[in-house]
């Protein structure tokens, strides 16, 4: 019996590192270029499950008190941390903002919830109207021409606090109706769109004038991952009845459809980079639906100069897409190392989009 429970510790040492591995390997999956391994490059994805196995084994190590071994998923966990700290930080909020402090929100708006009229209201304007916000990034705006349905005139009228905006339309797609938003309490020196391929979506980049200084603010919405209305109630189905059949070919799909999206990503995560590396002025912040993980190739290319605001005095997961059981954090806003964010946080207060809204408040570091 004593060799056969030497036999059972030495079989969950096995399995512990072979998952201890894995979570190593989709914390630096990052480092894998999606346009040559696609399907690898996915592998961060599986971060949070490969986490929670992780830290399952440390806890079941530690109560039968076998501490040698604990030491082989808590070194994972060390060699991970960065990682870790990005997924899911801690931190607290602060009451004493420094002077001249702005708040920038983010937020795919999913055009208005379709340019909806609610007895002749709309959330996400009234949303936006009373944010208090300084500067509003928004993705996938859209407004009507049919006064039953949110006009451009209803959202000006509403916005007024916002003297300057700018509105544009991204995507190379014949026909393309994706635009992008900036309402500013800050006057808008200039504003262009980057120049990558997609059918759909896109970057731009205004020049912000806020004091004395002029900040560079890229407003972005990544290439989504093609999923479609039967595709997302393949993946529900899959979570609420996990036949292996089922979850064979529907894991397939999926892999395949966000594979293909993630190697579209890369050169536009690549030319995100560019424009902040090229951009004349020293402050900086880049903002957005990224439609990746904080544990993905896109988001490390552009938040390699770059600090995660939310990371930085967020706290928790800051799940922002709310529908079909996706629970990841798309949306982001970055700063330049020279700026500090305060109190980051996903409001999960509003539920009209498919999106959370993001927004912190921003300070030049003293």
């Amino acid at each position: 019996m004593k060799h056969l429970g030497y036999f059972v510790v030495f079989l969950i040492l096995a399995a512990n590192v072979l998952f201890t591995g894995l979570l190593l390997f989709a914390a630096y999956s990052p480092y894998i270029n999606p346009e040559l391994h696609p399907v690898q490059s996915c592998f961060g994805l599986t971060f949070p499950i490969f986490a929670l196995v992780n830290g399952g084994f440390l806890i079941f190590w530690l109560i039968i008190q076998r501490f040698k071994q604990a030491l082989v998923p808590l070194a994972g966990f060390l060699l991970c941390f960065p990682q870790l700290h990005t997924y899911c930080p801690i931190n607290w909020n602060t009451d004493n903002l420094p002077e001249g402090s702005f708040k920038v929100l983010s937020y795919n708006i999913m055009g208005f919830d379709g340019t909806i009229k609610k007895d002749g209201q709309n959330p996400i304007l009234n949303y936006l109207k009373d944010s208090e916000a300084d500067i509003l990034c928004l993705q996938e705006y859209a407004t009507s021409t049919a006064k039953k349905f949110l006009m451009q005139k209803d959202v000006e009228k509403a916005l007024k606090d916002y003297p300057y905006h700018r509105i544009h339309t991204v995507g190379e797609g014949k026909g393309s109706t994706n635009k992008m938003a900036c309402y500013s309490k800050f006057p808008i020196l200039s504003a262009h769109t980057l120049n990558y391929k997609s059918d759909y979506n896109g970057s731009v980049v205004y020049e912000i004038k806020i004091g004395e200084d002029t900040l560079t603010l890229i407003n972005n919405h990544l290439e989504s991952n093609k999923l479609t209305k039967e595709d997302k109630v393949v993946y529900e189905s899959m979570l609420k009845d996990p036949q292996k059949e089922k979850v064979k070919s529907g894991a397939r799909l999926l892999v395949r459809k966000l594979a293909e999206a993630s190697a579209i990503r890369a050169p536009q995560a690549d030319s995100i980079a560019k424009a902040i590396a090229r951009s004349k002025h020293p402050y900086i912040i880049v903002c957005g639906d990224f439609n990746d993980t904080p544990i993905s190739y896109a988001h490390r290319v552009i938040s390699q100069d770059m600090d995660d605001a939310f990371t930085q005095s967020g706290c928790g997961l800051g799940i922002s897409y709310n529908q079909n059981k996706f629970y990841f954090r798309i949306d982001n806003i970055l700063v330049s190392p020279n700026l500090q964010s305060f109190n980051c946080t996903v409001d999960r207060s509003i539920k009209e989009s498919d999106h959370y809204p993001i927004w912190c408040y921003i300070a030049p570091r003293k």
